[in-house]
């Protein structure tokens, strides 16, 4: 064992969920169109869990990168920055960068190759364009640059690669390497295999854990809901309430009771400001809409059904 299960499992969970809730309401707010409205073929409902999906697939990768990073520092690589500016002033960032020794490896690490035609150009360019940049700035390693697909059962555009990464070692005399799935630990020697087999385990583990669906009933999670998201900007609060399509067809979802609502109103009248009382009047007449009377007595009806 080289990590513990209960730290990976923890690592996942934070980076999957944490200030979830709060991403979603500034996402309403900042772009309504998105949710609601004619010309869309999809619900609100649907949408908002389309939403949280595709916001979860897209930590799912940050966690990745995050735990494979704890490690390759875990198995004795010592860590590099991976954030820098190069001479002509660009940000970079390298996804994995670790030493061992007078070697460098650069990482540059994505879930699956599914890109389409014009971002794998891109992404071929970028990694090029980091190692470039890696050369002028660590003269004293040989650099190792690996791109690493972690889903071996996506190859989309494996033939590009390989050809593009033939070029690039015949122009820079060095080797590149492209990587999907378990590949990467069985050809460097320096990898350790033990980490491959660890992390599919405890994914296995700890996708029993997850739900069918994503919640998006923020009541049945009240304090926790109302914990992050209680000191959200007014100016976003602001923008929701003064969208009547979003009080009107998005609360009812995320707020069928009004639970979480009403104790944003209890926590802003407690604040005695002028925007928030304004909030606060706002989420009264909120709760007075008829939308949400319904879903109260369906929800009480449905429950009581429940329990008979």
């Amino acid at each position: 064992m080289i990590l513990e299960y209960e730290y990976f499992k923890n690592t996942f969970n934070s980076k999957l969920f944490e200030d979830s809730y709060s991403d979603l309401i500034k996402k309403i707010a900042d772009n309504p169109e998105r949710y609601i409205g004619l010309f869309r073929p999809t619900k609100p409902k649907t949408k908002l869990i389309q939403n949280i999906t595709q916001s979860h697939e897209i930590r799912f990768g940050d966690a990745l990168e995050f735990i494979f990073e704890r490690y390759f520092e875990k198995t004795g690589f010592l860590l590099q920055e991976k954030r820098f500016r190069e001479a002509s002033g660009d940000d970079l960032s390298i996804d994995q960068l670790f030493s061992k020794g007078k070697t460098l490896y650069m990482i540059e690490q994505k879930v699956r190759d599914d890109h389409d035609s014009t971002k794998k150009k891109g992404q071929f360019d970028n990694f090029e364009k980091k190692y470039f940049a890696l050369t002028q700035r660590f003269h004293q390693y040989t650099i190792i640059p690996i791109m690493w697909f972690i889903d071996d059962s996506l190859k989309k555009n494996r033939s590009y690669y390989i050809q593009e990464m033939n070029k690039m070692k015949c122009d820079y005399q060095c080797t590149p390497y492209l990587f999907y799935g378990e590949e990467m630990f069985l050809q460097i020697d320096d990898f350790d295999n033990k980490i491959w087999n660890e992390i599919l385990n405890y994914l296995e583990c700890w996708k029993k854990s997850l739900p069918d669906m994503p919640e998006i009933n923020f009541d049945k999670n009240a304090e926790i809901v109302f914990d992050e998201i209680k000191d959200i900007s007014p100016s976003v609060y602001r923008k929701l309430f003064a969208n009547q399509e979003i009080v009107d067809q998005i609360f009812p979802i995320i707020f069928p009771e009004g639970v979480v609502l009403d104790m944003l109103k209890k926590y802003f009248q407690y604040k005695n400001q002028p925007i928030y009382l304004t909030l606060t009047r706002q989420i009264e007449s909120t709760l007075g809409n008829k939308r949400f009377i319904h879903a109260k007595i369906k929800n009480s009806y449905i429950a009581d059904a429940l329990i008979s």
